[in-house]
């Protein structure tokens, strides 16, 4: 039978086949199509709000995606991941306002770029020393842990040290043409929509590649039964600190890519309720799966721009509601987890497998 669909009568001769990204044509269609609506039509078609919400589902789905792998990939429990987006943020910050860049590599726009990649470095470095713990302790205090790593970071070092540097007090002014990529600078909503496409994409696909390697599969194998993995010959604790410096790294690209969208940075961006945002952003989405991560953030944020949206409709009936909309939406927030847990338990992403298979197998989908 030739690989063009993907019915039940489909068999892989070879490892590669059933590893490949692509396996058929349909499906190498629909990634193309999906390539096409990301990178060109929806960069035509979206308007200047929509290009906020889209800038603000693709940073809650980088934060989300450094969470995933931690929790739904290696069984590592985190409530700390707003440390290490804020100190992606504030190197990438602090190395466009205050490192001595020679000149050339500023006139060629390349300080914003090599800031990304430092800010990665430094994050997942930064999330390794907390991620030590892991060695020795698991679930219930490795959370805590991973709670002091917020607080200590965020709340003590940032707040009471790192911000106060240059003397602008606890924000940093991000003035018109500072982030600049090449030739190009990122003053606008389109272009930082497209740098988070790009950033985005590249995490997405450097973890998927992850996750077929020896080392996603020792991740899988740790999160299952650590003994066991041990036992096999599995390095657990050098797999355990890969993951934590895998997912940090994206964290430093997600706060790297904040400061382009943002006018000034500061310590309020990353508060602890940021943390556990991500990780109901994967409950939601689905843990162990990286459409998880993109179905998690689309529904939340689009759920939290409805809500504000009626809120500023029933705003002149009952004025305290915008006053109090953080306290509703951190109540929708609670709620919409307990509903999940209940009623959809494997999240958005096996929903969407239900789907993809009803329609692979049609007519025996049953």
């Amino acid at each position: 039978m030739s690989n063009v669909w993907l019915p039940c009568g489909l068999y892989h001769q070879k490892y590669s086949e059933d590893h490949g990204w692509w396996q058929t044509p349909v499906i190498k269609g629909k990634m193309i199509l999906l390539l096409v609506l990301v990178f060109i039509v929806f960069p035509f078609t979206l308007t200047g709000y929509w290009f906020g919400v889209a800038n603000m589902i693709g940073y809650t789905a980088m934060g989300a995606l450094g969470v995933q792998l931690l929790i739904g990939y290696a069984g590592l429990v985190t409530l700390g991941h707003a440390a290490f987006i804020a100190v992606g943020a504030y190197t990438s910050a602090l190395m466009i306002l205050h490192f001595p860049w020679p000149r050339f590599l500023i006139d060629w726009g390349l300080a914003y770029p090599i800031s990304i990649i430092i800010s990665g470095i430094l994050a997942g470095i930064w999330s390794v020393l907390f991620g030590l713990p892991s060695a020795k302790v698991k679930g219930f205090y490795l959370i805590l842990t991973t709670m002091a790593a917020q607080f200590i970071t965020v709340d003590f070092l940032i707040t009471q040290y790192i911000s106060q540097i240059g003397g602008r007090g606890q924000a940093f002014s991000l003035p018109p043409g500072t982030i600049k990529i090449g030739p190009w600078i990122i003053d606008g909503e389109l272009k930082t929509y497209l740098l988070m496409a790009v950033l985005l994409t590249l995490s997405v696909t450097v973890v998927a590649n992850l996750l077929r390697s020896k080392v996603g599969r020792a991740w899988i194998a740790i999160r299952d039964n650590d003994i066991a993995a041990e036992t096999i010959g599995i390095n657990i604790i050098w797999y355990k600190l890969l993951n934590f410096f895998v997912a940090g790294f994206i964290a430093g690209l997600a706060g790297a890519f904040w400061i382009s969208n943002t006018a000034a940075l500061s310590p309020e961006h990353f508060p602890w309720f940021w943390s556990l945002w991500l990780v109901g952003v994967i409950l939601i989405g689905g843990i162990g799966s990286i459409h998880g991560v993109i179905f998690g953030s689309i529904f939340m944020v689009i759920v939290m721009e409805l809500i504000q949206y009626g809120v500023m409709l029933l705003s002149d009936v009952y004025p305290d509601l915008m006053i109090k909309f953080l306290y509703i939406k951190e109540s929708v927030f609670g709620l919409v987890i307990c509903v999940f847990l209940i009623f959809e338990p494997r999240g958005l992403s096996y929903r969407w497998w239900q789907i993809k298979n009803y329609f692979n197998l049609w007519p025996f989908s049953y």
